[in-house]
Formats: structure tokens, sequence, C-alpha cells
């Protein structure tokens, strides 16, 4: 069939509604079971493998349906559905919610999108323009969808083989959907598509020109005043140059539609930094690397890029097998290492990658983290602090499994959205059959590793659902081979760590130890895992936040009255002594080990901090030590009783 007649035929099919129920004959998924039946015999099997649930194949598989003439189908497929979506936006097809395709085309135009997005088609980025909005806004006020299962099978579709161009054009359909609830589901395919950019680099680097400097800022003249937008956002200028605090009067009045831009400027510019960022994350697990040259001119020359890639650390490979770190300047034509002495220049063939803490010597970790403070340079995500994991000596015994994290009675529902956030999969548990127990699972390392996390549902409580933590282990498989399980010591020391800093976090942040609101409970069955998870041994991010603590503290006004001392920080107040654990941020009294409970609300740092990395539990525990070094000033009635009532 000549492609002429293959576009005819599918054209034909879009002007339908619903074709499977009108005329099965002329849909879009009766036109593939033709057009298939013409492919080769391989390509046949490959599609074949293909379930109505999901896509079924695995990357090379689809490579190799998308280098076949199934891809002149699929062009033809997605051009198809545009046009049946303008239609109904015109009105020349009347309008019925969530039925602009049906059930049966919809997973057809998800296999069409796959396959052109492997390709990387010039094509698409102005097709998904066009076919995004028409079926994700309705053309009367209506809040309802043309087809709300299209797009999120879209979505879907993107995260499995994502393009900036794509990720960009869902991030403004989301912006004018109508629907209350759809935006937010949106929201968490767009988080796991910026994570999966790492994997394909070649696409993440595409950064558009958008009329910045080569320094990263855009400077527009409104009136007699400036408006300049960097990394940092928006600012104003005012006359003279003067610095300004918000949008002056006059521009709101004289020029609504030049600020209306500007504005829109901004929130492009941070939609392409948060997922360059994300993407440049998602690739420590993944140990992504780069040609040099490439770097350079595309990423940390580009004036997007640039204000973010030389706030972190970058190494890059000078000899063989020898890496040396650096942090960039000039656009990425020098790297300069902790001493400021600029790195010996490579040729643009040569290998660059994100540095990892866990691949350095500690005198270097130190200089870096040192380097850091002293410039008071924030990184956009927590590298130079970032926790590493090492094998542990009981880990070495067990072989094949860790019990680091095991034991702990967390929140399961926090701890099941952090799942998500973090890109590991895991059915839901519950009082069902089946639901008492599950592993939730991530895959690394260029989908060659995968960690295991297993838990168990606990109970239901008027606190909500609560679980229990257990195992993490880790299999490997090799190119066109099946998962086996392997020994902790075979896995990659940074696919290992970075597994292990996902599931310190899930421990960290949903364990009730940690929670404030569970110390108001009256009988409590957990009382004795409590006391022993919240005044514990400290965990890699709790040493990280003594070591950021050690280097802030001389610079703060608790200097001489705060001190680090095991797995506290000690503050001495006028009324009592206080130890704030690094860990879980609860605190004992002195001299009794009394408990006093602060909620954070009522937490108000006392004296802005610098803080070379974020992290919301280092900046509550700043909070509660200059809030109790005051402790003569406090005036909260339910912490003065507590500390009052243990020094009778």
């Amino acid at each position: 069939m000549s492609k002429d007649s293959l576009g005819t035929l599918i054209l034909d099919a879009a002007r339908r509604l619903v074709p499977d129920g009108d005329d099965p004959a002329r849909s879009l998924a009766a036109r593939e079971r033709a057009f298939r039946r013409r492919l080769d015999g391989e390509i046949r099997s490959l599609l074949a493998a293909i379930d109505e649930d999901g896509p079924g194949l695995d990357p090379a598989g689809w490579e190799a349906v998308a280098a076949s003439d199934y891809a002149d189908f699929a062009r033809l497929a997605l051009a198809a559905a545009a046009d049946r979506a303008a239609a109904i936006q015109s009105g020349e097809i009347p309008y019925q919610p969530e039925n602009a395709f049906s059930a049966k085309e919809v997973p057809v135009l998800g296999r069409a999108a796959r396959t052109a997005l492997v390709r990387d088609d010039p094509w698409l980025p102005e097709l998904l323009g066009r076919l995004l909005p028409a079926i994700a806004v309705a053309p009367t006020p209506a809040r309802t969808l043309p087809s709300q299962a299209l797009l999120f099978e879209l979505a879907r579709a993107v995260q499995d083989f994502p393009t900036v161009e794509a990720v960009t054009a869902l991030r403004e359909v989301r912006g004018v959907i109508r629907h209350r609830g759809v935006p937010k589901m949106l929201d968490r395919n767009i988080k796991r598509i910026d994570a999966a950019l790492a994997l394909r680099p070649e696409t993440a680097f595409r950064l558009p020109d958008l009329g910045f400097a080569p320094d990263g800022t855009l400077t527009r003249t409104l009136g007699a005043h400036r408006a300049r937008v960097d990394e940092n956002g928006l600012s104003w200028q005012g006359p003279g140059g003067k610095r300004l605090r918000g949008v002056p009067t006059a521009v709101r009045r004289d020029h609504p539609d030049e600020l209306k831009q500007v504005r829109a400027l901004v929130k492009q510019v941070r939609a392409h930094h948060t997922t360059l960022l994300r993407a440049l994350e998602a690739g420590f697990a993944e140990e992504i690397v780069h040609s040099y040259g490439r770097w350079r001119d595309e990423l940390a020359g580009h004036p997007l890029g640039r204000p973010l890639i030389e706030q972190l650390i970058w190494e890059v490979e000078t000899e063989p097998g020898q890496w040396r770190a650096g942090l960039p300047a000039d656009g990425g034509r020098a790297l300069h290492d902790p001493a400021g002495t600029a790195l010996p220049a490579v040729d643009d063939d040569a290998t660059v990658r994100l540095w990892h803490p866990i691949r350095s010597e500690p005198e270097e970790i130190r200089a870096w983290r040192d380097l850091l403070v002293e410039r008071g340079l924030r990184q956009p995500f927590k590298q130079a602090f970032r926790e590493i994991y090492l094998l542990t000596p009981a880990e070495l015994v067990t072989a094949r499994y860790s019990n680091r994290f095991a034991g702990h009675i967390v929140h399961y529902r926090r701890m099941y959205a952090l799942f998500k956030e973090r890109r590991w999969q895991s059915g839901l548990l519950g009082p069902w059959d089946g639901g008492d127990g599950g592993e939730a699972v991530r895959e690394l390392g260029r989908r060659r590793w995968r960690a295991r996390f297993r838990h168990d549902y606990v109970e239901y409580t008027d606190a909500g659902e609560l679980a229990s933590t257990d195992q993490v282990r880790f299999d490997h498989r090799p190119p066109g081979r099946l998962w086996r399980e392997v020994p902790l010591a075979e896995v990659p020391p940074v696919v290992f760590s970075e597994a292990m800093r996902d599931v310190d976090l899930f421990v960290g942040v949903t364990s009730i130890a940690a929670d404030p609101d569970w110390q108001d409970r009256g009988d409590d069955p957990y009382f004795d895992y409590r006391r022993r998870a919240g005044f514990g041994e400290l965990d890699a991010t709790a040493e990280i936040r003594a070591e950021a603590l050690a280097r802030l503290l001389p610079r703060t006004r608790l200097a001489g009255r705060a001190e680090l001392a095991g797995r506290f920080l000690r503050v001495t107040g006028t009324l009592r002594t206080y130890k704030i654990h690094l860990g879980s941020g609860n605190i004992l009294m002195e001299p009794d080990d009394a408990y006093l409970c602060i909620v954070p609300a009522r937490a108000e740092p006392g004296e802005r901090v610098f803080l070379p990395f974020e992290d919301t539990r280092l900046a509550l525990i700043l909070s509660k030590a200059f809030l109790l070094a005051d402790d003569a000033e406090i005036t909260d009635p339910s912490i003065l009783h507590q500390i009052r009532r243990s020094t009778r």
C-alpha cells in the first residue's frame, strides 16, 4: 500500500467520532490491524506482544518497531487524531465528553506516539502542540475533556521515551486544563518524565533559544523600567537602576501585554530548568556520561543551562581511568578544583560526568563542602553534601539482602506517595486479600539493575494506615537476559548508594518516630520503637546534617550556645539545656532527658541561615535551636509548661 493510499484511509477514519461503535471498518484500530498484516513477520510478532493495558515491549523492541514501516502508519495516525480533535474544537464534529476516541483507538495512538518518540521525529513537537490542547480542553465552557484517556496515554508514552519538546507540550497543556483533578494527576507523569530524560541525554540537552544573553540573563525595557529574567526568576529596576521589590505600578498600567509575556517567559524558563535538573540528578543512578565538546557547547555554554551547570561539580576523564573534578567556568571552557586551580585542557571527545562523592576520597569531599559554605553556594540539588551509602559489615554477612532500614513503623500512605515521586513501582497495600505485603521496585543503571524494598501492611489506626519496613535486595539483568538476584557486593557503588538513599528517605520522612503529632497520643503500642528510632544512631542523612552544622554554627549567633554532641545538637538556654536529635528533630531536656514537644509551626526561625542544600528537617532543627537558645523569651504556654514542669 502506498503512503498516499494509507493516508487517505486513515484520514477518512479520522472523520468519525466514535468509529468503533458506528463503523468498525473505518476506525483507526481497524486501519492499524489492516496495516500490520503488511509488515514483516518479526515486526508483527513484536506488535502482537503489546496488550491493551500497556506498551508491552522493552526499549529494544520499540526501536525495532520504530525502524520499520510501522513508522509511516504512526505519523499518519497521529495526524488523523489531530485532525479529528480539531474538528471537534471547530464544531464540525459534535462534542461529547471523553468520547473523541474509542477505547480501542487510544492504545493505537499510544503505540504510534511511542514509535515517533523513539525515532525523535522532527515533525512530532508541532503535532503534539496541536493535538494535546485539542483533547484536553472542551470546545465549550465545560470542565470536561474530549479525551482524558488519550491525554494520559500520550503522557505515558512520553514517560517511556521522553523528549524535552514533548514534556514542554505537556506542561503547557497542563496550564489550560479546566478539570480540577487532571492537572494534579498530570504533574505526577511530568515528574517521572523529567527524571526519565536522564536515559536520553541527547534529548535532555536540547534547550531552546529564548533570546537570553550568554550569561543566562534576559532584559526587557518596559517604559522607564527594566525587567530582568535569570535563574532566580523575575526582578525589576526603576529609573537610574534602582532595584524594586515588585512589579512597578506603571508597568501594570501601561504595559499589561508585555508584562504578561515576561511572566510567561519566566514560567517557561522555570519549566526548562526543572526538567534539566531532574534529568541530571536522575543521571546519578544511571551513571550517565557525556562527550566534553557536546556538554560544553549544548549545556554548559547554553544561556539557559549555564547558570545551573556552573553550580554543580563535574569531573572529566583526563587520562584513561583518571578523573579530575571541578566547577565549570566560562561556559564550560574551564573547570577549577576546590583550590581554584584550573584543570588541564582536554579534547572534545573526552568524557565528562557529574561528580558523585562516593567515587572520591574523604579529603576531596571535605574540600568541596568547605568551598560551598565559604562561597555561600547552594547547589540546585544535593551533590557535595549528598549522602553516600557503603556496604556495612552486617550486609557483607547477609550477602544478598540489607536489613539497614528494616523494622521501622511508617505512615504507609505517605511512603506510598514517596514511592511514586521517586519512581519506585509498588502495588497498593491494605486490609484486603493480597494486600498484606509487597515490594517497591526501581530500575537503575540504564535498566540493568533493580532494587527491591520489602514492606508490610500493619494496621489502620485513627492516625492513618501503618506499615513496617523490611529487607532491600538487588537484581541484575544483562542484555538479553532475565533478572537474577545478586549479592550486594556485586552492585555498582553508585547504584547501591542511590537506591539506599531513596529507602532512607522513605523511612526518615514517614517514620512515626519523627512525627511530632504522634506524641499527643495516649496508650501507644509503639512507644518503645519511637523512643529507639527517634533518638537512635544517626543514618547517612543525619550525618550529613551534622557535617553541615559543624560548618554553619560558627557563622550564627548560636556559636558558643550550641554544640554537636554525638547524635544531638546540644543547645544551652537560660532555663534549660536541650538536646535536639539530628535525625528525627526530637528534643530531650537535661538533666533527666524529659521529652519536649514543639510542633513545627511554633518553631519559627530566629535567624536566616544559609543552607548549602535543601533539607526541611535541618531547617527545622535550626529553628528549634534558635528558639531554645532564647528560651527565656518563649511565650507559647504549651512549650513553657513542659519546660517549667521538668524543672520542678
